[in-house]
């Protein structure tokens, strides 16, 4: 599903994998960092693919907003896990977003 987001400005944090073969937890702490980041302040949505590489952005009010998201101590242990069980490779990057636009095609689509 797309990610209702705000007028911009606001950020996003992406988040891209690659997985080691083995669950270890993973699905679990999965969902439950995608339902602790949705309660945490500034945080605006998320979306997310998994094929061979997986890649999550999610969306934040301001640079604030994801400085306290990485220093939750929940989410802190998650991090821990995934650089020792959970990831072969990931990569993090921020990003302003500045602009956005959207196609909804009204005789498909009916929301």
């Amino acid at each position: 599903m797309i990610a209702k987001t705000p007028d911009p400005p606001y950020y996003a944090v992406i988040f891209t994998s690659v997985r080691t073969d083995h669950d270890l937890g993973y699905t679990e702490v999965s969902a439950r960092m995608i339902e602790l980041a949705s309660g945490q302040e500034g945080f605006l949505g998320f979306e997310s693919a998994r094929e061979e590489l997986g890649i999550t952005v999610s969306y934040w009010r301001d640079i604030e907003s994801i400085r306290r998201w990485k220093e939750n101590s929940e989410h802190t242990i998650a991090r821990g896990k995934g650089r020792t069980q959970w990831y072969q490779s990931f990569k993090v990057r921020i990003a302003k977003v500045e602009r956005d636009y959207e196609f909804v095609n009204s005789k498909i689509n009916k929301e």
